[in-house]
């Protein structure tokens, strides 16, 4: 069964409340949902302009702990959002408390409001070391209408392990979302989505925040384009690339099929996907990752 997904490069802009926040992210998921998208992705810490809403300005810390406070609010503004456009949706990331400590957590969201999250497990050096984000559980996978799918947040990909894991466990589709305040941090990640979709046969899409926020120390630069990669061999473009785009804010679109998937792991001119255990070793032992059950919230 065809999916249309829908990978959103994030404008980010001044945000003023919690209500703004959620009028924008209705708008942007109504845009959406109009183009067909059955399946949305927005980037990570999408939401941290809603610092600015909280009197805090160019602290990482101060930001992070504001909206990490409102956090539980946010998640209801994105699940109220999902359910009224009644949408699969990952709406970003957000600063989470778990115990002690704060994750980076992605939710991904049913059209029926129920939700199921993914933590990012590697943290860049701005995380461990100015913003002490901690790593969360173990890498998942979500069962959705259209079959197994992973998400990777933004460093996360950056390490074959971490997808094949997903794979393993039935994933066709990866999901990153991203936030990168240069093009070299987003290279990295492109690059790596790249090489995933490669390596494992499959699909992964990428959703970066773009902007210029200079009243924000967490958002004050963002660098990135949408894309959605896929194996480069039979049946797919020559380069791997399905849909890319450069320049403009707004939704990229891809209708992904997991049944051209399972050609090329057949009949393609290599098995990347099938001859992985041969040469697995150097990234160390993978780890199947668990089936994540949906909740309601």
């Amino acid at each position: 069964m065809t999916l249309r997904l829908g990978a959103l490069q994030y404008p980010v802009t001044r945000i003023g409340s919690l209500a703004e926040y959620a009028d924008k992210l209705d708008r942007l998921v109504a845009a959406g949902v109009d183009g067909g998208g059955q399946l949305l992705v927005l980037p990570e810490y999408a939401c941290m302009e809603t610092a600015a809403a909280f009197g805090v300005a160019n602290d990482p810390v101060a930001e992070r702990d504001a909206v990490c406070a409102a956090s539980g609010e946010i998640l209801r503004i994105m699940l109220d959002t999902a359910r009224r456009h009644d949408v699969w949706l990952v709406p970003g990331t957000l600063p989470w408390r778990s115990g002690e400590r704060i994750v980076n957590r992605a939710p991904l969201i049913a059209p029926d409001g129920r939700v199921a999250f993914q933590d990012k497990q590697i943290m860049t050096r701005f995380e461990a070391e100015h913003w002490a984000i901690g790593a969360g559980a173990p890498h998942r996978v979500f069962q959705t209408p259209w079959g197994r799918v992973g998400i990777a947040i933004c460093y996360d990909a950056e390490f074959p392990s971490v997808v094949r894991a997903q794979v393993e466990a039935g994933a066709w589709l990866i999901l990153v979302p991203t936030c990168t305040d240069t093009m070299h941090g987003f290279n990295r990640v492109c690059l790596s989505a790249r090489a995933r979709a490669i390596e494992n046969q499959c699909f992964v899409a990428v959703a970066p925040t773009v902007g210029d926020a200079p009243w924000l120390a967490t958002l004050d630069s963002n660098r990135g384009r949408a894309g959605v990669y896929g194996p480069a061999d039979r049946g797919f473009p020559e380069d791997g690339v399905i849909a890319e785009d450069a320049d403009a804010t707004g939704w990229l679109w891809a209708d992904l099929d997991p049944a051209r998937l399972d050609a090329v792991r057949e009949h393609g001119a290599v098995r990347n996907h099938r001859d992985w255990p041969q040469h697995g070793s150097s990234q160390g032992p993978v780890t199947v990752a668990e089936i994540q059950q949906f909740e309601d919230v």
